[in-house]
């Protein structure tokens, strides 16, 4: 085709050219400026525009092996050519012989299997599409909140019992009062010092009284007072510390503090607050087998375990005490992680083998092995068996594993564990590699609670004989408090050498303000409406007033059976948290905080129960959205 027909504007329209191939001077001057530019526009963009080495090698070699001649100083572009060409042949058969390895087990599974996975990969691609949904200004998911029903309930109809619980709510305002006064913002209170007091458990942060009392300052209506803690919360908590705190502590007390704060009032903070602390918590899981550590820098990501535990060995029941609130975690914060994080703890232990059907409390995070083979129900053990329940039950039953995980495990520790002595008391003892230890802890006391609980759901038609379980062992509690001079109950209690439910070590004679005994007092009311545990409940509080009231606050005691008390001197978050808080519902209705919407967390924080989304929890772990 003749240049003139393109490029139209150095034609003249009226006159023709003398033969087709002929141009005028200007004609020539111009087609050689336009072929001039052309030729700078390639050479600019050849060694000007990015990749253009890339474009070299496709231009001249029709390969992209000059860049990697270039990086590599290799002499021939042929060879890394054909090195090239090689490595992609080989990732052909690679994924080749991959795709058949599939294929072969697809062809092998049932198709009830193949449709369950086809299923799970729709949910998962349905679910990280929610989770790039709309955000808010903390670029958080936006939730629609809905209070779940029983946060606040009303006064009982009884007269005795109206004014039971009024003394219990003054009771925690002179606990809490007390508080601002002497030791706003730090963790605790030393109330016969009246000064502040905090823990080395929780490093540097601070005000753990506030966050564990808010909820019991909303159940109990004490809005003021709330929103003073709010605004505290809003302003003063502060998560960005070089300090080391325990995973677990932190967990119970200020994630489940905030967590319940946010679901009783709706109020964002809590929710913003609660995420920024887990994300916090997350590189504990930073493990050969993902057990976390029990302590955590929270500035470094640095984790390490108690050097006292067993070689090295993560706890039972603080790895095992995550679950409920890493499980709404990822509800709130949009992020899997937190599930993903607790369900593998679950599959480590779904691996070993359990010594007669018991877990000992002592894990190794970087072989996956047990350590000393201890078993507790109480201390180091206790929380892990309450939270394979509470899974089950706050995913609306639907967290089967869960479930058959709770079960197993205490028909092991009826074997195993259970013992009546010879006076009719029955009690939980403690396993040490075969040999049982014939004592009984305080915090072992919550499994009165535990077992009615789950007595409903038990299988095989057991639910009559686990609440005669539960009973038994309410009755073996209040023993250890009737049995001592103050009617408060020992750290641990025993029975051998002629003694039952008294301690007989001076270290375990003390009181702390511990909840375990009134809890399994409120589930026990809950579900018998037997008044002896209003009775008993009763008994306790009067026996805080008279011997733990102090002019500062409520303090524990050193010696239970002694004449006078010796006071310890700290007034402990949970007896804010817990004590009081099951003592108010002990002597509440039950429809306030009722047991088909929320379950406690292993600190009484209440958090409503879940719908899980997916079919199989332990393939599909999120995110769970209220029911």
């Amino acid at each position: 085709m003749p240049v003139a027909t393109l490029l139209p504007f150095t034609a003249t329209p009226s006159r023709k050219s003398a033969s087709p191939t002929s141009f005028r001077l200007t004609e020539k001057f111009i087609l050689l400026l336009v072929f001039s530019a052309f030729i700078t526009l390639c050479f600019g963009a050849i060694f000007f525009l990015p990749d253009s080495s890339k474009l070299l090698s496709g231009v001249f070699f029709h390969s992209s092996a000059v860049e990697t001649n270039t990086r590599t100083g290799t002499d021939s572009v042929s060879n890394i050519a054909i090195g090239t060409d090689e490595k992609i042949l080989a990732k052909i058969r690679k994924d080749h012989e991959k795709a058949l390895v599939e294929a072969k087990d697809t062809l092998q599974k049932r198709p009830d299997e193949i449709k369950q996975e086809i299923q799970n990969d729709k949910e998962k691609v349905s679910q990280e599409n929610r989770w790039k949904g709309a955000r808010n200004d903390n670029n958080l998911p936006v939730i629609e909140y809905v209070r779940p029903p029983g946060a606040t309930g009303h006064e009982p109809a009884d007269p005795e019992t109206k004014e039971r619980r009024a003394k219990i709510k003054e009771m925690m305002k002179f606990a809490w009062d007390s508080y601002k006064r002497y030791a706003w913002g730090s963790n605790e209170l030393r109330p016969v010092s009246k000064q502040g007091h905090s823990s080395n458990l929780f490093g540097s942060i601070k005000g753990a009284t506030i966050v564990d009392a808010l909820d019991t300052l909303y159940i109990m209506e004490m809005y003021e007072d709330f929103d003073m803690a709010t605004e505290w919360v809003e302003k003063n908590l502060d998560f960005n510390v070089n300090a080391e705190v325990s995973v677990f502590e932190v967990n119970i007390r200020f994630v489940g503090g905030l967590l319940s704060a946010y679901y009783l009032s709706g109020k964002e903070v809590f929710r913003k607050k609660a995420i920024e602390l887990g994300e916090k918590l997350l590189p504990a899981f930073k493990t050969p087998t993902g057990i976390p550590w029990a302590l955590l820098n929270l500035k470094s990501g640095i984790g390490r375990n108690w050097p006292w535990a067993s070689g090295g060995s993560s706890i039972l029941a603080e790895y095992g005490t995550l679950h409920l609130e890493f499980m709404h975690l990822s509800k709130l914060s949009g992020n899997p992680a937190f599930a993903e994080k607790v369900m593998n703890i679950r599959k480590v232990l779904n691996r070993l083998d359990k010594p007669q059907g018991l877990y000992p409390n002592y894990l190794n995070p970087n072989s996956g092995q047990w350590g000393q083979h201890h078993v507790s129900v109480g201390g180091l053990g206790d929380s892990f068996y309450e939270y394979l329940l509470k899974a089950w039950l706050m995913s609306d039953k639907t967290d089967d594993e869960g479930k058959k995980l709770y079960y197993d495990a205490l028909k092991a520790i009826e074997t195993s564990l259970i013992r009546k002595s010879s006076g009719g008391l029955t009690y939980i003892a403690e396993w040490k590699g075969g040999l049982l230890e014939h004592k009984m802890g305080h915090l072992t006391c919550f499994a009165g609670g535990m077992i009615a609980l789950g007595a409903d759901g038990a299988p095989e038609d057991q639910t009559g004989h686990q609440m005669e379980q539960a009973a038994e062992i309410a009755r073996t509690c209040h023993e250890s408090y009737a049995r001592t001079t103050l009617k408060l109950g020992p750290e641990a209690f025993r029975f051998d050498g002629g003694v039952e439910a008294i301690a007989t070590r001076q270290n375990e004679k003390y009181f702390i303000l511990r909840p375990e005994v009134i809890e399994t007092y409120m589930y026990m009311w809950r579900f018998t409406h037997d008044p002896k545990y209003r009775d008993w409940g009763w008994e306790a509080v009067q026996a805080l007033e008279k011997y733990c009231r102090v002019d500062g606050g409520y303090s524990g005691v050193r010696d239970v059976y002694a004449s006078s008390p010796n006071h310890d001197d700290v007034q402990q978050s949970f007896y804010l948290a817990e004590t009081l808080k099951y003592l108010y519902l002990l002597f509440s209705d039950d429809d306030h905080l009722p047991f088909d919407h929320w379950v406690f967390n292993t600190e009484a924080h209440p958090l409503p129960c879940l719908v899980i989304s997916s079919t199989t929890l332990p393939s599909s772990v999120g995110p769970p959205v209220l029911q």
